[in-house]
């Protein structure tokens, strides 16, 4: 299938129109006509190479919404016209236990990522939803309800499963406080999701500047991380905290504010961060932890869990060329809502 995206032939050479093919379809796969892509900050950091070489020319884009076009003979849960999404990975080995255990995320054998990886049958590479089609196996794509805005819904795909897999895990419920450090992409989502599960959410940034945005999706208060004496008093106050921040930071800030037993999670930062002091740490039996997106069901689980809440990205949608521009301004200023590519008027030629 030859179709059209917006490609990165170097870490530094922006996003251009490029030509290019989709694989012929498999027995298991879905073809896609893409309506609306998200950008995600990992976007940027995978194409200016801060979490390695890449290969170029590189399409990124992991927030996919869009309609079958067609499927391969041995698809049983879609057809023509219906309403999908693929997110952050579009194949596994099928066989660990990770992906047993519906976490394909953490294969044993390495998930394949939607763009940037090696198609685990011909090797090509992978390349992303900043495009007008895309083909993926049936098993890593998704349904969308009639209830969501699809103009809209793309950015749950990653920064709605990144915020509410931990929301999961770590038991968040009526009651439960829970503390988001950024309200940024990520960190928007992370407070309508948990708000809607019941919890106590308060906004950590810098400043109190978006208090209003802060209560106006669900936060009962914002505490400013410059503000020593309200930090003393918000020590113990935190059963689980969501950091969204995607950039090197320390976690001595924040150990504090955790309650024993409490849990400090990082979604945002790949890399390097401070050296925590462990005191905090050993005095309340607290922790920090990682978490990674979100596996196929539970990818399913957010999808539906926002429609069922009339819960939306807060987003701006733009046109493709006005990806350079988006870029640009999620580099230097820190947005709070996610962009949204409107992909329904690239045209292949």
């Amino acid at each position: 299938m030859k179709t059209v995206g917006y490609a990165a032939h170097s870490p530094t050479s922006g996003l251009e129109p490029y030509e290019f093919s989709r694989r012929e379809l498999r027995g298991n796969d879905v073809a896609i006509e893409i309506l609306y892509s998200g950008i995600c900050h990992s976007d940027l950091h995978t194409v200016h190479g801060d979490w390695g070489e890449q290969p170029y020319p590189l399409i990124p884009g992991h927030e996919i919404i869009g309609k079958v076009i067609d499927v391969g003979p041995e698809v049983k849960k879609y057809k023509v016209g219906d309403s999908v999404g693929v997110g952050c990975m579009v194949d596994s080995c099928q066989t660990c236990d990770q992906c047993h255990n519906h976490e394909e995320q953490y294969c044993r054998e390495g998930m394949t990522a939607t763009y940037g990886s090696e198609d685990r049958i011909t090797g090509e590479i992978t390349q992303g939803g900043y495009s007008k089609h895309i083909v993926a196996r049936e098993e890593f794509v998704l349904k969308i309800s009639d209830k969501l805005d699809i103009s809209k819904a793309a950015p749950i795909l990653c920064a709605g499963i990144t915020t509410y897999s931990p929301l999961k895990t770590w038991n968040v419920k009526k009651g439960t406080r829970v503390g988001v450090i950024g309200l940024g992409g990520l960190g928007h989502m992370a407070v309508k999701l948990a708000s809607a599960m019941g919890a106590e959410v308060t906004v950590i940034s810098r400043s109190t500047d978006k208090e209003k945005e802060a209560k106006a999706i669900g936060g009962k208060a914002i505490l400013s991380s410059r503000d020593e004496s309200a930090l003393e008093a918000a020590a113990s106050s935190f059963d689980l905290i969501i950091d969204t921040v995607p950039v090197k930071h320390d976690f001595d800030t924040y150990t504090p504010l955790l309650d024993i037993d409490g849990t400090h999670v990082i979604v945002g930062q790949v890399g390097e961060m401070d050296e925590p002091v462990t005191a905090p740490l050993i005095m309340g039996r607290r922790r920090i932890a990682g978490s990674l997106i979100g596996g196929i069901k539970e990818t399913q689980e957010v999808l539906d869990f926002c429609a069922e809440h009339n819960i939306h990205p807060d987003c701006e949608v733009i046109k493709p060329e006005q990806i350079n521009e988006a870029w640009d301004k999620l580099q230097k200023e820190n947005p709070s809502h996610r962009y949204v590519i409107d992909m329904t008027n690239l045209k292949v030629s």
